[in-house]
């Protein structure tokens, strides 16, 4: 029997594509990009394409398992546990969550997930009610987005943009910190059909990426000095009179203020930061102000820096002076996510906190401080760690940490996952988790303004589950008796469509859209009312003013500069750090691997080469660094072990390594181990790009 199901890529990817699973006699024969997307348009990204590769891996973990070897010792496969059942898996689980909840209380227990799987029930549905219920330390996502969103917000008000469709009617376009070819590239057609109708694109990246290499003009940046350009472009637009009166007078607050601050940045001045050339700086405002209209595609790796708010904040800025929202083509895009007025507290219960032994809100611990939090956390120390959706090993910051941290013999570490990854290396338990096409769920996005319902289009291989039947399980195991626990998928999803209170869809934007339509559609489109869509072209911000606030009171109340301003990195070419370690880090993420996902997929490896360090000559000949050469990366927090290749993909003065298993390198770590938990100056995210290190020769190829 043969069937064709609509089913969506739940990765951590603005496009969550629509897909088509051809199912033959049970097994997954196809996978293809649905037609039938006006996103997706009938395509997949390389790594998706090869999907069946990763359900049908030799690899898959299928069974739950028990550590029978040393942590962090042995093979880091099956051959370091024994396999049993479910029921003895999810009992011993519980008993350790009992046992350690008596002892020290249940914040004592922490669960580490973020974006693995961004399907709505997957990445915050039953988990959450669980370890509400539980009363657990929460967690504070912040690995990925939180500082440009934070920083957004406090401009705009609510995480919405242009959409991806709008970009083939813009005349310029700036992509800023955006490897669309690399990781958007389904925005690219959009872009490709504004050049073909005379639109430039501007690259403004500190490495030339595949989309920079692609650019009519590409501006390499030093890194974290983002907020110096942004502002010396509104010293420009402002002093040369290139603003929109009307726009900024009638939906802005704070504009005196923002042209005293832009006073500070002259070209000249933000020259010596950014490596930019004055007249390069005087050149982009003004062709980006009078070129119309003018759109930016802003991506997450300009907030990876201690600068991270204050930069996506002033970019933000920019299309409120010119008053691009007023037109198709213009705005910006960083995120879509808030489009989606889905009724999330149904779906993650946070009353369940009530239930709970504290009878409160439990503490909340922030995700990249993994290291800290797992090594000097008290009252009380985490005694246990519940992970899912995410392989901390490799992607949290300060990866010496975070391993000493799995390492303690009195931390007990349970992981949901579909392969043995870095992380299980350090597990007690591990339990097999589902890919997407063994799973249904709901999708919405933060790269476009279709919600999806994916279908699920095999059986579950081996005894893999799904997070919501894992932790529906683990409710019944714990004694859990609230109702929610027994909640079918089908039940959740339609909690979810139902924003029906006034409150959260007050618009009406899911207005008809129902779990059974989008069964038989596929996709619907958010009902916006007008189209296209031009979310701010008459103010309508939704900050506390009702205006864009280029001037923040909630930001002055919390210490920080209300408006914007550029403060070099503590560990940057301009600090004193630089002295011993000269060289910034780019901490990368490969083109096609997914954070960490599909880095353990052959057909993937095969199109990446993640032990490289990527050198620019200048930097390389003094140090007597030949390309091949093995060299040793290091700073104060660790080293690791990587192959020089001497090009032109990145500046003088800036090294680059991509983001790869631990187990995978040359020496068993992960980048990371360079990197720091310092925080990003809004939303608490991680620094990754804020890292500097010195490189030596090591022993040759």
């Amino acid at each position: 029997m043969k069937k064709v199901v609509h089913a969506a890529c739940p990765h951590d990817c603005p496009d969550a594509c629509g897909v088509l699973v051809t199912v033959e006699d049970g097994r997954a024969t196809r996978i293809q990009g649905d037609p039938a997307h006006p996103i997706t348009r009938g395509f997949l990204c390389a790594k998706v394409t090869k999907y069946l590769d990763r359900v049908y891996s030799p690899g898959r973990l299928l069974y739950p398992m028990r550590r029978v070897a040393a942590k962090g010792q042995g093979a880091g496969d099956a051959s370091d546990f024994v396999q049993i059942s479910w029921d003895e898996a999810l009992d011993e689980i519980a008993a350790k969550f009992k046992t350690i909840s008596n002892e020290f209380g249940p914040e004592a227990i922490l669960p580490y997930s973020y974006a693995g799987n961004m399907g709505i029930l997957s990445y915050a549905g039953m988990s959450h009610r669980f370890f509400y219920r539980l009363g657990s330390s929460q967690l504070n996502r912040t690995i990925c987005s939180a500082a440009g969103g934070d920083a957004l917000s406090t401009v705009i008000g609510r995480r919405l943009g242009t959409e991806p469709q709008q970009f083939a009617d813009s005349k310029y376009i700036i992509a800023w910190g955006a490897n669309i070819h690399g990781t958007n590239i389904h925005l690219w057609p959009f872009i490709e059909e504004a050049r073909r109708k005379g639109a430039k694109l501007v690259v403004i990246d500190p490495y030339k990426t595949r989309t920079a290499r692609c650019a009519d003009w590409y501006l390499p940046i030093n890194p974290g000095t983002d907020v110096a350009l942004a502002l010396g472009m509104m010293h420009v637009i402002i002093h040369e009179g290139l603003f929109d009166v009307d726009y900024v007078s009638r939906f802005t607050v704070g504009f005196e203020q923002l042209k005293d601050r832009a006073r500070e940045y002259p070209p000249e001045r933000v020259a010596q930061w950014t490596g930019i050339p004055a007249e390069d700086i005087r050149k982009l405002a003004r062709e980006y102000a009078t070129v119309r209209p003018a759109a930016i595609r802003v991506n997450y790796g300009v907030q990876r820096s201690e600068n991270g708010g204050m930069a996506v904040r002033a970019i933000a800025m920019l299309p409120c002076i010119t008053g691009s929202w007023k037109e198709v083509g213009g705005g910006l895009q960083l995120t879509l996510s808030q489009s989606f007025p889905l009724d999330r507290r149904k779906v993650e219960r946070p009353d369940l906190m009530a239930k709970s032994p504290l009878g409160r809100a439990a503490r909340v611990v922030n995700m990249s401080e993994l290291g800290k939090v797992l090594t000097t956390l008290n009252k009380p120390p985490v005694k246990a760690i519940f992970v899912y959706n995410s392989n901390p090993a490799v992607v949290a910051p300060n990866h010496t940490d975070v391993i000493r941290g799995f390492l303690r013999p009195d931390l007990f570490t349970a992981v949901h996952e579909q392969f043995f990854t870095d992380t299980t290396r350090y597990a007690d338990i591990v339990l097999p988790a589902t890919t997407f096409f063994e799973h249904k769920d709901l999708l919405g996005a933060y790269g476009h303004c279709y919600v999806q319902v994916s279908n699920q289009a095999i059986e579950a291989r081996g005894e893999a589950r799904s997070n919501t039947d894992l932790f529906r399980a683990l409710a019944r195991h714990m004694g859990f008796t609230e109702e929610c626990f027994e909640e079918n998928v089908d039940q959740m999803i339609d909690q979810a469509l139902a924003a029906d209170d006034g409150k959260l869809d007050p618009q009406g934007w899911l207005t008809g859209i129902t779990r059974e339509r989008l069964e038989q559609e596929g996709h619907a489109h958010l009902k916006f009312g007008s189209e296209p869509f031009l979310p701010f072209a008459n103010g309508g911000f939704t900050t506390a003013s009702g205006k864009a606030e280029l001037y923040s009171e909630a930001l002055a109340a919390e210490g920080l500069d209300p408006v914007a301003s550029f403060i070099p990195p503590r560990e940057s070419r301009h600090s004193q750090q630089a002295r011993r370690f000269p060289l910034e880090l780019l901490a990368r993420k490969a083109d096609n691997y997914l954070n960490s996902s599909f880095c353990n997929v052959p057909s993937v490896q095969k199109m990446e080469h993640p032990e490289l360090l990527e050198i620019n000559s200048q930097d390389a000949a003094p140090r007597g660094i030949k390309e091949g050469d093995w060299v040793r990366v290091f700073n104060d927090r660790g080293e690791v072990k990587l192959r020089a290749h001497v090009n032109g993909t990145v500046q003088c003065g800036v090294v680059a390594a991509k983001l790869n298993w631990a187990r995978l390198a040359p020496d068993g770590k992960s980048i990371n181990a360079l990197t720091s938990e310092t925080l990003t100056d809004i939303g608490a995210g991680p620094t990754f790009y804020s890292c500097l290190v010195e490189v030596e020769s090591a022993a040759k190829l």
